[in-house]
């Protein structure tokens, strides 16, 4: 079976639509799958096999990938088509340019949601069509770092971008008394200049926060099991894989409350504060720090919550994708 697999992140992005199409193209190799990952720029043509047309497209991005869509399915009119649906797909481009958003939906037979929430956010002409793929994580490895007892390190892990809203974490933790531990520490390559000099202009006035810029996964990975709590304070996300990577760490989180962070950990979840809400995050900050049993809840949660973020079990999400399509791996 051969599938090509569109993404509007190229070759070497730290993007997150990046790693999803590196991730799936790999255990969609192991389902017996030949897979070639290309940008919406090189569709049609770079979708061809030895120049016959593919089983199935699957293209992440309805917006950004929307002219490859169109274009794939022109071209190919007979071959299945999969979008896969990001978090500033359906909860920016869907109202700023639906009508791009909606042909490139009404032109796929399956549509993929990365969390559990999106039947409230979409069209209920696309419910039949949609499939929830859990992005998975591995766990930490064998002699990774234990957490400081010097420091509770409060790590924030992603693009510096206005989406994720990267700085309410050093905000909150700007008028803590002084004998607190906690500290911020960021990592993730900023957006722009603009978000560079303002996380630069954080740490120089704000000593709990450290902005370490973008680093590779295994120094993630060692920041993740240092670290004593995750804050992932999104604006929006569409199912992000860093809390797939938190609960599979056994970090406990902190997290706005939007569709995509309780569709991935659950509406009774203990974690939750109100987007861009300062005030609220600080509490909930300084609540971990005078209460461990509150931290050990939210561990156990995020614990129980780990089954579902296994390779095997993503893997077996995208073998059902490609069956609602009349594929068979």
């Amino acid at each position: 079976m051969t599938l090509a697999l569109i993404t509007p992140a190229g070759r070497g992005s730290h993007a997150g639509n990046r790693a999803t199409a590196t991730r799936w193209a790999g255990l969609l190799r192991e389902l017996g799958c030949r897979v070639r990952v290309i940008g919406p720029e090189a569709a049609p043509a770079g979708c061809r096999f030895d120049g016959k047309s593919p089983d199935l497209v699957m293209a992440l991005h309805a917006w950004r990938s929307h002219g490859a869509i169109l274009a794939c399915r022109q071209a190919f009119p007979g071959c299945p088509l999969v979008v896969v649906l990001t978090g500033t797909d359906v909860y920016r481009f869907q109202h700023s340019h639906p009508a791009a958003f909606l042909e490139s939906l009404e032109a796929a037979n399956a549509l993929v949601g990365l969390h559990d929430g999106l039947d409230e956010d979409l069209p209920s002409r696309f419910l039949p069509r949609l499939h929830v793929v859990h992005q998975s994580a591995l766990p930490l490895p064998p002699g990774a770092p234990r957490p400081s007892r010097r420091q509770l390190d409060v790590l924030v892990v992603g693009h510096l971008r206005e989406e994720k809203d990267p700085l309410r974490a050093a905000l909150a933790v700007r008028d803590l008394p002084e004998d607190s531990r906690l500290r911020v520490v960021q990592l993730g390559g900023a957006h722009d200049e603009t978000w560079a000099q303002a996380a630069r202009e954080e740490m120089a006035a704000n000593p709990r926060y450290r902005w370490l810029g973008d680093l590779p996964r295994w120094r993630v990975r060692r920041w993740m099991a240092r670290a004593r709590l995750m804050v992932i304070s999104s604006r929006m996300e569409g199912g992000a894989n860093v809390v797939s990577e938190a609960c599979v760490a056994g970090l406990p989180v902190l997290a706005s409350d939007i569709p995509g962070n309780r569709g991935l950990l659950g509406a009774d979840y203990a974690g939750y504060f109100p987007v861009a809400d300062t005030a609220a995050l600080g509490d909930l900050l300084r609540r971990a720090e005078a209460e461990p049993a509150f931290v050990e809840g939210l561990r156990r949660q995020v614990a129980a919550r780990a089954p579902w973020f296994t390779p095997e079990a993503e893997r077996e999400a995208l073998a059902r994708v490609l069956t609602a399509c009349g594929l068979h791996a």
